[in-house]
């Protein structure tokens, strides 16, 4: 979401500084090395449960069962394995995965889940509007920190930068916990001050049980419908986004990654809640938590997307807000649709950021000619970040394909292994296609050549964007 104040400028400069300086360093990890480097007769894939890590024969056969609901792909196996090299979050089973389809879906659900909690509730977001969205938060979440819910509260200090400190501190004055990730002042108390360092994520847990996560901030964009009028007046831009609820172990590491990142903005301490409550198996989704962080080894989003991507047998489909991709996804994405996956992509064609519009179509050439079939959204303001893969793999979550997201950002997504919630997510891509624009290549290749030089001069500053 666009940030608009004149001192913003200020902070770009810096940010634009501090990237340049840094240059040698940020770079993303080559996936094919990783990949290179777990052997093909890896041992099976182990599966944690409520009850502890299962064997290897039980995690097996929990995984055979499920490549046998859908045909042949190394997505369930090898893509797996990759990615259990690069993190520490187990794949947990008995989940129960909800798919929130866009704001309205997404606020009532956050809404009657604080409503039900009883011993605590911690909120993570990059931005919290001080407008009716945010004000309904605000005085719901007041309401059960005077009932004896501990409420802990994270925003990101430049997301929320057009938020007053007086929205803050009403909720402090009230109980609440509250923390600015990364102050925008320099001395503030932290152990490293970067402005390109932000909290992109967006979670909500309730009672160590549940948690709320995806793509959704807290703001009133996302309350409306997209084709509401009043009158004869132009409704405001409406943003389509995704979120998902889940239910079961997995809420466990949700809960480990808001815990850290208090731990690491030296928020005041927490009280002694049940933060860690005894979980039960309430579904059959397979779901890992993907938390990615700055860092040349915690790049772990970005090994989950193009390793996922190199793995897809059939059909790739995917949305995403801010498709600034480097090389090795974009190679990903061509080399599948050469290889005869069908690879959909529906992008942003109403933005908050017209230079992001310009670099997104900078791509456009080369995906298409490959095969990869480009879609641009009409109705809203797409802001999702999904994708299913092969009918069975499916993610959630607050990662863009961008620089900022893939290398600066604390991110985190779901990796839901699970053939029902895949048809659901097929469902609501059916949904969006029918919302969108197809690009046509025949078309694409004759445009003028003014929109052409304006994509490359563009994406010669993307770093920034």
């Amino acid at each position: 979401m666009t940030i608009i104040k004149p001192f913003f400028l200020f902070f770009l400069f810096v940010s634009i500084l501090s990237l340049s300086s840094n240059a040698g360093c940020a770079t993303l990890p080559k996936v094919s090395e990783v990949i290179d480097e777990v052997p093909t007769n890896q041992k099976p894939n182990q599966i944690d449960s409520a009850k502890g890590l299962l064997s290897p024969e039980k995690s097996k056969a929990i995984m055979d069962r499920l490549k046998g609901s859908v045909a042949p792909t190394d997505i369930l196996e090898r893509h797996t394995s990759v990615v259990e090299s690069v993190t520490e979050s187990p794949l947990t089973k008995g989940n129960r995965v909800t798919l929130l389809a866009d704001g309205q879906a997404t606020y009532a659900a956050m809404f009657k889940a604080i409503e039900n909690a009883r011993d605590h509730i911690n909120l993570e977001s990059y931005i919290i509007e001080d407008d009716e969205t945010g004000r309904k938060f605000a005085d719901l979440l007041l309401q059960k920190q005077a009932e004896g819910i501990q409420v802990n509260v994270i925003y990101d200090s430049v997301g929320s930068m057009n938020t007053p400190a007086s929205f803050f501190q009403r909720l402090r004055d009230g109980g609440i916990q509250v923390v600015g990730f990364n102050p925008l002042n320099p001395l503030a108390d932290r152990d490293k001050w970067g402005l390109t360092h932000r909290d992109h994520r967006k979670i909500l847990i309730i009672d160590g049980k549940a948690a709320i996560i995806g793509g959704i901030n807290i703001s009133r964009v996302y309350s409306s419908s997209p084709f509401k009028r009043k009158h004869n007046e132009k409704a405001p831009i409406h943003w389509r986004d995704t979120d998902i609820q889940i239910e079961g172990p997995a809420v466990a590491e949700f809960q480990k990654l808001f815990l850290d990142t208090w731990l690491k903005q030296k928020g005041p301490e927490l009280s002694g809640r049940n933060y860690f409550p005894d979980l039960k198996e309430v579904g059959n989704a397979l779901v890992r938590v993907v938390g990615s962080t700055p860092g040349q080894t915690n790049r772990i989003s970005f090994i989950m997307y193009v390793s996922a991507i190199t793995f897809a047998e059939h059909s790739i489909h995917m949305t995403n807000s801010y498709f600034i991709p480097d090389d090795q996804i974009v190679k990903a994405l061509t080399d599948a649709a050469e290889r005869g996956v069908d690879v959909k992509i529906i992008l942003p064609g109403i933005t908050d950021s017209k230079m992001a519009l310009y670099a997104q179509r900078y791509h456009y050439s080369g995906l298409l000619k490959s095969g990869v079939k480009l879609y641009e959204h009409r109705t809203s303001l797409l802001h999702a970040k999904t994708a299913v893969i092969d009918n069975v793999w499916s993610t959630v979550g607050s990662t863009n394909m961008d620089s900022q997201s893939l290398l600066h950002n604390d991110e985190v997504n779901a990796v839901i292994l699970n053939k029902e919630f895949a048809v659901e997510m097929e469902k609501m891509f059916v949904r969006d296609l029918e919302n969108s624009r197809q690009i046509q290549w025949d078309e694409w290749r004759k445009r003028p050549l003014l929109p052409r030089i304006r994509e490359w001069f563009v994406n010669l500053f993307v770093r920034w964007l």
